[in-house]
């Protein structure tokens, strides 16, 4: 096997590696590479079509990346709205994503929602699309994060951000500090401005 029959390999499987992920921007970024290695081994072959179809796709692989990326730190991309905590919207968000939920935050518990006056609840959106959930039990300026979840697609951008940083959702509750659960995995806290306290990530906003 020569160096073109490798790469036409490796590019094939990349086509295929980038069909399989629940990310917008990873499977954009990785079909871009296929497609560029694709590129070369046609190229290398003589196989013009296929070599002008690649070539295709990595022109609008990369315009999609380029917009992908602008959008990860715009923050007019994302908004929050409140709501309440029966909801049937939000009952079927939590429904649908239980399971992922359950992976990241296992002490989250959809069914005490509401049972204090305490908590509050918002949506995060991206034009119709739900981003993900925050649940907060605010007591004072104090706010408990008991949930805050993004869908599979959007974990490569930047919602937390928007949501701690720039969504002013904390300063109409008249929130100064956030306190995380310490239960939750893979916290992303610490890019986003929260520090450390035990097991648990700190914001004070």
């Amino acid at each position: 096997m020569d160096t073109w029959d490798i790469a036409g390999w490796v590019g094939s499987a990349l086509v295929v590696v980038s069909l399989l992920q629940h990310r917008v921007l990873r499977f954009r970024v990785l079909n871009l590479v296929a497609c560029a290695v694709l590129v070369a081994f046609n190229t290398a072959l003589q196989v013009w079509p296929m070599a002008a179809l690649n070539l295709l796709l990595v022109v609008v692989n990369t315009w999609f990346v380029a917009r992908l990326v602008r959008e990860m730190s715009d923050s007019a991309a994302f908004e929050v709205f409140p709501v309440q905590h029966d909801d049937s919207y939000l009952a079927h968000v939590l429904e649908v994503h239980a399971a992922d939920i359950a992976r990241f935050q296992p002490d989250f518990d959809p069914s005490t929602l509401g049972q204090t006056s305490g908590c509050v609840i918002y949506l995060v959106q991206k034009a119709d699309e739900t981003v993900g959930v925050v649940v907060l039990e605010i007591q004072g300026d104090t706010a408990e994060v008991r949930l805050d979840y993004v869908t599979p697609k959007y974990r490569d951008f930047s919602p937390g951000e928007f949501v701690w940083r720039r969504s002013g959702m904390l300063a109409t509750k008249g929130v100064r500090h956030v306190i995380t659960s310490p239960r939750m995995v893979n916290a992303y806290y610490g890019n986003v401005g929260f520090r450390r306290e035990g097991d648990s990530w700190v914001l004070d906003a």
